[in-house]
């Protein structure tokens, strides 16, 4: 376990290897799961100030499924997640020519229409977050459909932190995620 300001991260952050492989899984972790992508409360917001430039880059099923429940839904346990079409992918997905899913948030983001990049929770995968009172837990996520990442991750010789760093930066910081790269790759004795 490493602790950096008010966050827990898991020793399997420094220690396994990932590199997302979507000719592999085909953009799978857009549709296999219980729910859409869980979101953070301000993200709510920026889906209400931001639909109308995300919306021409979504499927029509997609735009459907907002217009029936909602850009967002609230589950059982009071979280916020994206919502899905027929309880399957998540309605802001959409197949490319090769079959693979993407992120219609991520691809209006890329054209210029949105200064959102997409939920940081799919921004941060395999790394998911408990937040507690006081701090946040940052925990890698196994999942089946990730195993061709973790053997493209592998034979690359990237570790998670490594190939998450931009979304770490976009979420902690700069610093703090120099703090983590130190405390990886020479940590303080009897931090780790």
């Amino acid at each position: 376990m490493i602790i950096i300001q008010e966050t827990v991260i898991s020793d399997d952050i420094a220690d396994n290897f990932f590199v997302c492989n979507l000719e592999a899984c085909k953009g799978a972790c857009c549709v296999e799961g219980d729910l859409g992508a869980p979101l953070e409360e301000p993200e709510l917001k920026i889906l209400e100030q931001e639909y109308a430039n995300i919306k021409p880059f979504l499927t029509d099923a997609g735009r459907a499924a907002i217009e029936a429940q909602g850009l967002y839904i609230k589950d059982w346990e009071g979280d916020f997640s994206t919502t899905t079409i027929d309880d399957k992918e998540c309605a802001y997905a959409l197949y490319d020519e090769r079959g693979i899913l993407k992120c219609g948030i991520e691809q209006a983001y890329l054209a210029g229409a949105t200064t959102f990049k997409k939920p940081i929770s799919c921004h941060l995968y395999p790394i998911r977050i408990t937040k507690y009172d006081g701090f946040d837990a940052l925990n890698y996520d196994r999942w089946g459909i990730c195993n061709p990442a973790c053997s493209f991750g592998s034979t690359l010789g990237v570790k998670v932190y490594q190939f998450l760093k931009d979304p770490l930066i976009r979420k902690y910081g700069e610093g703090w995620y120099g703090e983590l790269v130190r405390e990886i790759e020479n940590p303080t004795p009897g931090k780790k």
